[in-house]
């Protein structure tokens, strides 16, 4: 232990020693690369994004000195002073049409009546703008926005003299597509872009025309990169919320801005490679590291530790020896194909315990498996034999004395007058014996059945006859029997008289466990099953599902209700349900119950449709 802990510190040694001489310098030299290039590449974009917007500004400025000598050309024309609309027309027609900028050019009256207009509808003029026209050369109304033609527009007015008395106003409607479009044209990589502002934010120009005079960028870092006092060195985060790199400038004495911006992430893609090409010196040294380590350690600690960690795993009766596999042939070498003999032969001498214990172990099983098969058979055995000694007890010691007694009973009837007060006596005696002598009957019956009387049934019919008789009951109980039946039944072979009185059992039992205005639910459809017995070959059957809206049974009670004599009523005999197992076992059947979820009991016939070869027809299986 002593040996290995030396070498793993050796080891670690050497790592720390070469990471901390490759890596500390690279580190010092990366990061001041990085801040340096930033620096730089900040500056450069900076310096771009000023060039950008000082030329933009300069072009609308120089846009809009063109339009308002427009004006005062206009204003000054002898033509346009003569306030004539029809020696108007033809001049600013021309001037409309010879510099392509104005949508409407109109002429005004000293007291703003409309005196001539390009436009053919002839507007009312918006005067709005003109008040203290006569004191100022030109005015400059706010850029507005026309869906319909996708285009800002602003008015520029000026005033109309004749012999210094002021007589009128021109007023030009200026489309600003043109203007606009070299304004919003930029050469700044894929995420460039320039827009134009007022002083409150609002877009007045933007590539995307749905922004204009709808949005602005008042709550947005742009807007205090304008208006604030900042560091513009910084990048800030856009209307966009996307982190950029920008900078604005006034355009003349208008309160429009022109704001220039370029997205972060692409202004300092040079940085981040160089950021990359470091982070993958760094690797490169770790790397370095971690090879120079393992050509060290490869020869001594490897293998030593491989041994180590095979010893643990030995002792936890893992026996793979992959890991110290080798061909050298110096003393490690030695040691470790030593060690792979030793695992062999421990792991060979525990295959043929483990081998040993498991088959004893099957064999316990296999053993315990059948004493518990024969111990339930045996107390099954037990139960029929009792019930069956008990039935002839019951035969010769009641029997014979209950029929001469209803025998005495009835011709002490037809010679005896008996008097009306015991009129009603005798004929709850008769029935009471009557009830006795039905309960001997079935008790016989279960304990020595009848030979079985095999012949072709309708499953359909039997059971819609069945339901026919319960019905009353089911009625009386305001209760509702409810049958489905699968199309093209096949006919089973079996007892139709057990089945029937199987059947009518079980119906009877599921009325007397609901409660009034319960319902029973019969479906019948074929089916295939592995039955025990037959090699777990699907044998075609009828499923017979009998489903009930009781209060179900409960759990501690499900195992015991085929029992003889295991009853939860009162009044029971607790030989309902068993002779219905009798008789599905007699013909070769299974039965299943279970509760349901919602409530009620669902008791599932499985009827072969012919007996089994092999099967005894009629064979008593309560013996």
């Amino acid at each position: 232990m002593w040996f290995l802990e030396n070498i793993f510190a050796l080891k670690t040694k050497l790592v720390l020693l070469f990471l901390a001489l490759a890596l500390v310098p690279l580190a010092v030299v990366g990061a001041f690369s990085v801040n340096t290039t930033e620096s730089l590449i900040e500056n450069l974009v900076l310096r771009q994004l000023e060039n950008i917007a000082k030329d933009k500004a300069a072009i609308l400025e120089r846009w809009l000195e063109e339009r308002k000598q427009d004006m005062q050309v206009i204003a000054g024309t002898s033509l346009v002073k003569t306030l004539e609309p029809a020696l108007i027309a033809p001049y600013l027609r021309l001037i409309q049409i010879r510099y392509g900028v104005y949508n409407d050019l109109s002429v005004l009256s000293v007291q703003n009546d409309l005196v001539f207009s390009t436009q053919e509808t002839h507007p009312k003029p918006d005067t709005s703008l003109l008040a203290g026209i006569e004191n100022k050369p030109f005015l400059l109304s706010p850029i507005t926005y026309l869906p319909e033609e996708r285009e800002s527009t602003f008015r520029i007015s000026a005033p109309i003299f004749d012999n210094g008395a002021h007589i009128g106003t021109v007023l030009g409607t200026v489309g600003t597509n043109n203007i606009i479009n070299i304004i919003l044209r930029v050469s700044l990589g894929e995420t460039g872009e320039c827009y134009l502002v007022d002083r409150n934010g609002t877009f007045l120009a933007h590539k995307e025309p749905h922004r204009i005079l709808t949005e602005n960028i008042s709550q947005s870092e742009s807007f205090k990169n304008i208006f604030g006092s900042r560091d513009l060195k910084k990048a800030y985060l856009d209307y966009r919320n996307i982190e950029v790199l920008g900078t604005s400038r006034k355009v003349g004495d208008t309160d429009w801005y022109i704001v220039v911006e370029q997205d972060r992430d692409e202004a300092f893609q040079s940085m981040d490679s160089l950021k990359h090409l470091i982070y993958f010196m760094v690797l490169l040294a770790i790397g370095s590291a971690l090879v120079l380590t393992w050509v060290i350690s490869y020869h001594i600690a490897r293998p030593v530790r491989n041994l180590s960690r095979t010893a643990k795993s030995l002792a936890l009766s893992d026996f793979n020896t992959e890991g110290i596999q080798t061909n050298r042939r110096d003393e490690i070498g030695v040691l470790c194909r030593t060690f792979i003999e030793m695992a062999q032969g421990i792991q060979r001498r525990q295959n043929t315990l483990e081998q040993q214990f498991n088959l004893k172990t099957a064999e316990l099983e296999e053993t315990d498996q059948t004493l518990r098969q024969f111990k339930v058979i045996a107390e099954r055995s037990e139960k029929f034999a009792a019930l069956g000694r008990l039935g002839a007890a019951i035969a010769h010691e009641i029997r014979t004395p209950l029929t001469s007694l209803k025998l005495f009973l009835e011709s002490i009837q037809g010679e005896i007058e008996i008097a009306p007060e015991y009129a009603e006596d005798f004929i709850i005696a008769m029935s009471q014996i009557s009830r006795i002598e039905i309960a001997i009957n079935r008790l016989l019956d279960y304990t020595k059945p009848k030979e079985m009387v095999f012949s072709k049934i309708s499953v359909e019919t039997l059971i819609r006859d069945i339901v026919s008789l319960v019905r009353p009951m089911a009625n009386k109980q305001e209760s509702v029997i409810e049958t489905h039946f699968a199309p093209h039944l096949p006919g089973i072979t079996g007892d139709n008289k057990l089945l029937e009185e199987a059947l009518i059992n079980l119906f009877i039992n599921a009325l007397e466990a609901m409660p009034k205005k319960g319902r029973i639910d019969v479906t019948v459809k074929p089916e295939n099953m592995e039955m025990e017995g037959n090699g777990n070959i699907p044998v075609p059957l009828i499923r017979i599902d009998v489903a009930d809206s009781g209060p179900g049974i409960a759990p501690e009670h499900i195992d015991f209700i085929f029992e003889p004599f295991f009853t939860t009523k009162s009044m029971g005999t607790g030989l309902g349900l068993p002779m219905v197992y009798n008789t599905i076992k007699r013909h070769n059947g299974e039965i299943l119950v279970r509760n349901q979820e919602e409530g009620g009991v669902v008791i599932s016939l499985f009827i072969p449709l012919t007996p089994e070869e092999n099967h005894e027809a009629g064979k008593d299986i309560t013996h």
